[in-house]
Order: C-alpha cells, then structure tokens, then sequence
C-alpha cells in the first residue's frame, strides 16, 4: 500500500524534463549582521546629529524625549566615563534605536577615531567607553619644496598632521620658518590604523631634510637599557637642543626682530625688540626650553603674557596672548614644548600673532642669528646599537630619495 502511494506521487509530480542529471538544491545565503559598539546595528534605525555650540548632553538627551530625571542619570553615567568637557561642539553622536523598544536605545559618542562612548539610553547596565585597538604600520614619504612645507608635504599624497610630526623630529636643527625651494625630505613614519582604517600617525621614526647643500638626519633610537631614547643625528649625536627654534606651529614670521621698525600702531618708528609669529587665533604657544615663569599678567602694549626665566643667562617673553594656559603663574615650572598660552591680538597688536621676545644676561638680542651648544653627545658604548638602526632607516630613506651628501668612508666603516 505503501508504494503505491509513492508511485502515484511521483506519477502526480514528474521530474522536470533535461538530461537526467538530478537537480541541485540551493542554500539561502547567510547573511551576516554588522556588529559595532558591541550591538548588531541591522536592527536598528541609525541617525546622525553635530553637537551644537553651548550644548550640552542633557540638552541632546531632553530633544530625544527622554523624561528629565532619565536625561540627568544618562548624563552623570557618561560624566562618570568620559567628563562632559569633552563632548565639543562641531562633533558628531549617532543615536540607535530599536522599533521594538520605547524610545531611543544607545547614543555613540566618539571623540577620537581612537575610542568611543556607547551610552545605554534604556537603563540597561550597557554603558561602556572603549578604546579601540591600534594597528601601527611603517610608511615612507618623500617631498620637494616648490613654494611651502605644507604644500609639498599634501602634493606628495599626505596630510598636514604629518608635516607635525616631521617637526617634532627635526624641530631642534631646522628652521621651518626659513624653508627654500628646492628643499627635500624624506621620512620614516608610523602609520596608525583602526578597525582597518588609516586613523593618524605616530611617530616620525627617521627624517632628512635637505637644505643649502646640507643633509639634516633624525633618528629615534631607544638603547636596550633605555638609558639612550630620543632623536640622534647621523653620528649618533642627540638632536634636543637648550631651546627651540619658535614658540609655534603652523605659523610665519610676520615681523623681525629690527631697531628702526615702524610701528603699526602707534604710526611712529619704535624698535621691535621681538620676532612676530603670525598664527591664527587659539594656536598653542609653548615654553621653548626649561624654566621657571618669573612674570605673567597683562599690560596695555603687552596684552597678556608670560615670561620665563631659563637660567642666569637666558629669559623669553610671550606676548598678545589669547589666554594664559591654566596655571601659568609666577613661580610655576614649565618643560620644553609645554603650551603655556593661546595665539590672540590683546595690547597693541594689529591681528594674532605671539611677539617673542629673547633676553641674554639681561639684553634683548635676535634669537634667529644666536647659535645655542650641542647637548652632551652619546656615550661610544651604545654607538654600535646606534649605527645598525641608523643604517636600516638610512636604507629606507634612500629607497624614496638621495641624499645631497654622500656618506663619507669613514661614516661607513664606523657603522660597521
């Protein structure tokens, strides 16, 4: 009886015409969810929205809906991960929000590519602040000048955050404020990357600059014992120097240092005891060397500045500040590179710049045309550790350029 009904099936439902072969099932495709912020997001509507200047997290939390005591606890929660402070104006939050659920479920908060904020809007215990794991890659850059640092740094395919850290490498030995067409360089450099992502750069790891018939070199080196860490030059000399050579970035020298300048104020020839950096407004200004803050305040010509005192011999004045950086007050020690205040115009200034002023037992001279010494050079036990990273980099280096100066014989069997 069995196979009588079987037969009468088959009969029924015949098998499709072809050449015998049997036919082949098909699987339905697995779709796989998109998992970020620890949730599946293809179960969520997603929307974007900038934060707005004077907003603030319970501002963002009331538009949502969200009844006040629920907005106040969803704002002390993030204050308790990340402070407030840190929610700024022109960055954007996402808000996910389940259908199935009453209100918005998460806002992600990301201050940086490098880590982010998920904010359980459905007190749920799901808050969390995560840094993202960083993927660090080595990268070769080279470039001419043709007008600007930064123009050749972006024509050769790379951004001006690069050109940052090129100075942080060389900051000591070149002057990137007198920077001529025809210069070259070429680096060595850490890319950094997140969730497979180009997120920023770490550091210069070796850098030349050629300029005026001369090769400047700096490399990173950090000995076995650590003892040895920093930037070295081609003979393993250290390249921090007792002051560096601006107190910012990004900037021009808009006005030198000249004891018959017409001042542009005051409509009447008054020395200029100080080199102008024209920067815009709320650029850093930092210490450049070692000191002690001797005088801060604010004047009518001055506007508001700093002054620090290095040494019996050496003082540097910072002036038309924006702002003070916080705690910069008389008696307080800063270190090379500390930003002590902001780019303004306060005093008698015509736009933002800082005027920085040097003094030398107690003159103010032109820091431009001073020659500062070398530090103490590398002790000759760590040099063979030295030259066999050196000439690694160096190799790398000259994959994406020439030197102007050739390396002398005696270079190469010290290196050995």
């Amino acid at each position: 009886m069995g196979s009588t009904i079987v037969s009468s099936l088959v009969a029924a439902s015949p098998p499709p015409p072809g050449d015998g072969k049997q036919v082949q099932l098909q699987a339905f495709p697995i779709i796989e969810p998109t998992v970020r912020y620890g949730v599946a997001l293809d179960t969520f509507s997603l929307s974007l929205d900038t934060i707005q200047f004077g907003q603030t997290l319970s501002d963002i939390l009331l538009g949502m809906g969200m009844e006040p005591l629920d907005a106040l606890r969803s704002s002390n929660t993030f204050n308790d991960m990340l402070d407030v402070r840190n929610l700024r104006a022109g960055l954007t939050y996402q808000v996910l929000d389940d259908p199935d659920t009453k209100g918005p479920d998460y806002m992600i908060y990301s201050p940086s590519v490098y880590r982010y904020l998920k904010l359980d809007l459905q007190n749920g215990g799901q808050d969390e602040y995560v840094k993202l794991p960083i993927r660090v890659e080595e990268g070769l850059a080279a470039g001419k000048i043709e007008s600007s640092l930064w123009n050749a740094m972006v024509d050769s395919g790379h951004s001006f955050a690069l050109t940052d850290k090129m100075e942080d490498a060389l900051q000591w030995s070149v002057d990137f404020y007198h920077v001529q067409k025809g210069d070259a360089f070429q680096l060595v450099y850490e890319q950094e990357y997140v969730e497979d992502s180009e997120a920023g750069f770490g550091r210069v790891k070796a850098a030349r600059y050629s300029t005026g018939g001369k090769d400047i070199y700096a490399f990173y080196f950090v000995s076995k014992d650590s003892t040895q860490q920093g930037y070295f030059g081609l003979d393993g000399q250290p390249k921090d120097a007792l002051f560096l050579k601006a107190p910012v970035r990004y900037s021009r020298i808009s006005s030198r240092f000249n004891l018959r300048r017409f001042h542009p104020v005051q409509r009447r020839v008054k020395p200029h005891l100080g080199t102008d950096y024209a920067a815009p407004y709320g650029t850093p200004i930092v210490a450049v060397a070692n000191g002690t803050i001797s005088k801060s305040g604010r004047t009518r010509g001055n506007g508001i500045y700093v002054k620090i005192r290095h040494d019996k011999r050496y003082s540097t004045q910072y002036l038309h500040m924006q702002k003070r950086a916080p705690g910069m007050v008389v008696g307080k020690r800063v270190n090379q590179g500390d930003v002590i205040g902001y780019v303004g115009s306060t005093g008698l200034a015509t736009g933002p710049h800082v005027c920085f002023r040097f003094w030398e037992n107690g003159r103010q001279v032109d820091h431009t045309r001073l020659n500062f010494p070398d530090a103490e050079p590398m002790p000759e036990e760590y040099l063979p550790e030295f030259f066999e990273l050196r000439d690694t980099y160096l190799a790398q280096l000259n994959s994406v350029g020439d030197p102007i100066e050739k390396p002398s014989e005696d270079d190469a069997t010290v290196s050995k």
